[in-house]
């Protein structure tokens, strides 16, 4: 089967399929290229989707991600990433394997194309010649024979007139003669020029085409083949990264796997958790019979007809207590019923038991928040604390770390004294050491009130977390530390001129709780510490002494107490040991 053979009359077809096959092999090409554009923007776009849905740094975003499912979204986002990565390998591969060879082979074979059928009209061009010399001395021969025999007739003709002169005879011979030789010798030029064009037209089409022919086949398969091996290689770029795309797909089930409903939900509990107790059973109200609230031996002040005289703290002028109690002036009021008591009991907010508290609402409002987060709840401040001095702990690594690097380079330089100046780092050291003790007191600050929160905590038992650098203060330092910052709701204290606008705002209060009753005495406590209370509504204590208990610990640390008549305020609940007596006078009563 060769198309030298086969086809030796089909050169303008041949021209035409060849041209025919480069087109298709340009058109595979540009499927090609456009199939490495379209990965290419389709890993663009996987990355970009796959950047937007990042969490941002420090944002709110990047806390959610603590849980399994966002976990696992964000390993779904990096997989998603990788898997981004293989379709750009799979465009660069297209590219370097088919794309640069394919266009440097189209354009060879567009030479080779045109060498070969430049041959082949250059063989049809000879033999084109040699059939016109052919037909050229073929009408040169017909036409000296009709002119031989013209000549000869005329000559018979003037030999057989007898009015014609024997000289004009004997020149109409020689005539005839020399057109009788022209026809000889063009016989022969033609006789030799159909062998010529014979031989030609043999080496033509037994040689010559079908030796351009083949190589036009050959160039032709050889094309096929090199498009048959492009698509094989276009399936294997494919086909290798087929296991790093499962691998991907792997690592998302993998991370879908891990995804834990239950370690979510301790997630929640961990970062909404307040730590403080679920309110007491509802005190049961007789409507029975007039209310009989007996005043206590203990009161604050004596019965309402007798006058006010005004209480003191310890010699001191008696600020007005916090007010936690709710004033009923219309005992006669006609009541609600229980349901719709209960009912506002639980939607209602809760109320701001101090000027400090309402001066600390207004500036977080503002946007200062406390150093030591005494606006959150005691779960959520020893979380935020405890993230502090693990941050503060970390740092103080860091700059140990650098001040190590410091005194071996230092000791380097003392040792070689060519290679630097020992002194020039005296002033990079001391800064050093400067920030460390810094951060020390700061980490030591916030510990203090870590270990002073974590006291409040309801499971008080337990061990208090300690740093693992530091050791932590013993617990009277501790929560005098606290104290002497803290009020009874667990906000800060002010500053002395801060206190001062507090009393004279509290001034216009004055008169709202004047008319409060006695709280009755509902068990007896033991002060484990001297406690000096010196901030508003707070009372002192001494280390031993023995009071009495008429507010328990509302879940903020402080425990309500009275000394006296005239004496009673709010000590923090770790430093006395309360005993409770629930049949003690004016115990409340639950159902």
């Amino acid at each position: 089967m060769s198309w030298g053979t086969e086809l030796w009359d089909q050169f303008d077809n041949l021209e035409k399929h060849t041209q025919w096959g480069i087109d298709i092999l340009e058109k595979y090409i540009k499927f090609v290229k456009e199939r490495t554009e379209i990965e290419l923007s389709y890993a663009k776009q996987l990355r970009n989707l796959s950047k937007k849905y990042q969490p941002k740094k420090n944002s709110k975003e990047e806390e959610e991600y603590r849980y399994t499912a966002c976990k696992a979204f964000l390993s779904t986002l990096n997989e998603m990433n990788d898997y981004a990565g293989q379709h750009e390998v799979v465009s660069e591969n297209l590219t370097s394997q088919i794309l640069a060879g394919l266009a440097r082979y189209v354009q060879e074979l567009k030479q080779e194309r045109k060498s070969h059928f430049h041959d082949g009209r250059k063989a049809q061009q000879h033999i084109e010649t040699c059939w016109k010399q052919l037909e050229s001395s073929k009408r040169r021969f017909e036409r000296d024979c009709k002119e031989a025999d013209r000549a000869q007739q005329y000559f018979e003709k003037m030999d057989a007139d007898i009015n014609v002169t024997k000289a004009d005879v004997e020149k109409a011979r020689q005539q005839a003669q020399v057109r009788h030789q022209m026809a000889e010798d063009s016989k022969a030029d033609y006789s030799s020029i159909l062998q010529k064009f014979n031989h030609e037209q043999r080496e033509y089409y037994h040689t010559h085409i079908p030796h351009i022919f083949q190589k036009i086949q050959e160039m032709e398969e050889r094309r096929i083949v090199r498009l048959g091996e492009s698509m094989k290689t276009y399936a294997e770029v494919d086909r290798q990264v087929i296991p790093i795309i499962g691998k991907c797909l792997d690592g998302i089930v993998k991370a879908a796997e891990c995804i834990d409903e239950k370690t979510d939900s301790q997630l929640v509990i961990e970062a909404y958790k307040s730590g403080f107790e679920p309110p007491g059973d509802i005190e049961f109200e007789d409507y029975t019979q007039p209310m009989k609230r007996t005043v206590s031996e203990n009161s604050l002040s004596n019965s309402r007809g007798e006058g006010k005289a005004e209480p003191k703290f310890g010699g001191k002028p008696k600020g007005k207590l916090w007010p936690f109690i709710k004033k009923n002036k219309s005992p006669k009021q006609q009541k609600e019923p229980l349901s719709h008591r209960f009912n506002e009991f639980m939607t209602s907010k809760p109320k701001i038991h101090c000027f400090r508290s309402l001066k600390r609402g207004l500036s977080l409002k503002l946007g200062a928040a406390p150093e030591d987060f005494s606006n959150l709840p005691p779960e959520q401040r020893r979380k935020k604390l405890q993230q502090k001095v693990d941050e503060l702990n970390r740092e103080i690594q860091k700059e140990m770390d650098q001040r190590e690097a410091i005194t071996k380079m230092k000791d380097v330089y003392l040792k070689n004294p060519q290679m630097g100046d020992p002194a020039s780092l005296d002033h990079k050291l001391t800064e050093v050491i400067q920030n460390i003790d810094k951060l020390r007191l700061e980490a030591q600050k916030f510990e203090a009130w870590l270990a002073e929160v974590e006291g409040r905590l309801p499971a008080r038992g337990e061990q208090r977390r300690q740093s693992g650098l530091y050791d932590a203060q013993p617990a009277p330092a501790v929560n005098n530390c606290a104290q002497a910052r803290e009020s009874p709701d667990g906000s800060y204290t002010e500053e002395q001129s801060q206190e001062s606008e507090v009393k004279v705002l509290a001034t216009d209060f004055d008169d709202e709780f004047d008319d409060e009753e006695p709280l009755p005495a509902i068990g007896t406590c033991k002060a484990l510490y001297t406690f000096d209370g010196q901030n508003e509504g707070t009372i002192s204590v001494v280390e031993g002494e023995t009071l009495y208990v008429i507010e328990e610990d509302k879940g903020d640390g402080w425990t309500r107490i009275r000394r006296n008549e005239d004496e009673e305020g709010y000590v923090p609940t770790s430093y006395v040991e309360v005993y409770l007596d629930k049949n003690a006078k004016g115990a409340k009563t639950y159902i």
